[in-house]
């Protein structure tokens, strides 16, 4: 575990030897006066008309086939809350050094000061050309729910909330491996969902999509039943017939994912939940529950919270880097279900082979168990794995522009990029 960070370090970190994380650079030569004319006047003008002719060779011709936007208003961001388009931008800058550094992604960041969902909307559609894909980030709920959808039918670009899909093909993955440790099908589990903002309903939709059939949700009032009327539709998607107590929906649970603030559920519930239960406690910086406070109680658990320090981390730098490599490297019209499904099985997949030699050099002998149901974020075979598993998908759902795919010579080519 290394030391805490400190504001100074952070600060300069960011500060030096230039200010921000970020900066571009050519791919071209442009050194003599043939160069010159290539890259820009005249010689420019013959992909212009190429791209006007037909505007998908912008993929051959331009940036766009490896580009990404990341994109946020500010104003959810971290657990910082709206500190505005401008305060996010080290975070936007942070992610775009994720792209590249894990998957070889360039990507501009983009902080938009808008807050109303229409005009923000607008103003993505009228950049989206740029891009090859558009990563949301950092946008409250609920009006994250409705930029997202209406970016994904009106583009022909993919588009993810990261917040939202990003944990829930991670605690996806964990939940299959977990399960599958305790002998437990995914239809038969119980599980309770502490949180009800973006990401846990995003977790909650994927659940149901990978088979758990019995799932509670709870937000700060408690227990989202028909009885209630001070539900959205985001909510209602998710009530239950019969109010209960939170204490009742724990009860015989086979799983808690939190997705809220420390304390929202303790050590009573985690009592009345099954002997042997999977707890995601993913409040970061400070869990809901640390997981010796959850082994006190439950001594044959399986715990997964936010942080690195612990066993189990939920990172979603596990997914976006290598969903977007493998939609962006067969041209994807967006990111589906299908999509999603396949990144976390790969990811789940992973954690069952072997681990690398640089991996256990990092973290200790690792193997599959009840300490490590979800591959760490230093594992290089993730490129590999969940890229093409999710070009696959789109491939087979027929969501890419590209139809003449070899997986084989696919994996081939991004294991070279390790």
């Amino acid at each position: 575990m290394s030391k805490p960070v400190t504001k100074e370090e952070a600060l300069n970190y960011h500060e030096f030897p230039s200010p921000g994380k970020l900066a571009t650079q050519t791919t071209t030569n442009l050194d003599t006066q043939k160069d010159l004319s290539l890259a820009y006047t005249p010689g420019v003008a013959f992909p212009c008309l190429e791209i006007e002719a037909n505007p998908e060779a912008a993929y051959k011709y331009t940036t766009k086939r490896n580009l990404v936007a990341v994109i946020t208003n500010g104003t959810a961001v971290l657990g910082l809350g709206n500190i505005g388009a401008m305060a996010a931008k080290p975070v936007m800058e942070g992610k775009c050094v994720l792209f590249k550094k894990f998957s070889a992604v360039d990507s501009f960041d983009i902080e938009i000061d808008e807050e109303d969902a229409d005009k923000f909307v607008e103003v993505v559609k009228a950049i989206s050309p740029t891009f090859g894909g558009i990563n949301l980030e950092d946008i409250g709920s609920p009006a994250c729910f409705e930029i997202e959808r209406r970016l994904i039918a009106e583009l022909d670009i993919p588009v993810m909330h990261d917040d939202q899909h990003g944990t829930a093909i991670i605690t996806s993955a964990g939940l299959i491996n977990a399960s599958d440790i305790i002998g437990k099908k995914l239809e038969d589990l119980k599980v309770v969902v502490v949180g009800a903002g973006a990401a846990a309903i995003s977790c909650s939709r994927m659940y149901k999509a990978i088979g758990v059939k019995n799932l509670i949700m709870c937000d700060s009032k408690g227990v989202i039943h028909d009885g209630r009327d001070d539900l959205n539709k985001y909510k209602k998607e998710f009530s239950i017939s019969e109010s209960m107590s939170k204490l009742d929906a724990f009860r015989d649970a086979d799983v808690v994912l939190g997705l809220s603030r420390p304390g929202t559920f303790t050590q009573e519930h985690i009592a009345v939940m099954a002997d042997e239960p999977i707890v995601f406690c993913l409040s970061n910086p400070t869990p809901e529950l640390y997981p010796e406070e959850v082994f006190a109680i439950r001594d044959k658990a399986i715990v997964g919270t936010g942080r690195s320090d612990f066993p189990n981390q939920v990172n979603n730098v596990i997914g976006f880097p290598f969903i977007f490599r493998g939609a962006l490297d067969v041209q994807a019209k967006k990111i589906n279900m299908a999509m999603k499904k396949a990144a976390a099985y790969a990811i789940a997949d992973l954690a069952k082979k072997p681990v690398p030699q640089n991996v256990k050099d990092i973290f200790g002998n690792l193997s599959y168990s009840k300490e490590y149901i979800i591959p760490t974020v230093f594992d290089k075979r993730l490129i590999v794995e969940v890229s093409s598993a999710v070009a696959q998908a789109a491939i087979d759902s027929s969501v890419s522009r590209i139809k003449d795919f070899d997986i084989e010579a696919y994996k081939e080519k991004l294991s070279k990029m390790i």
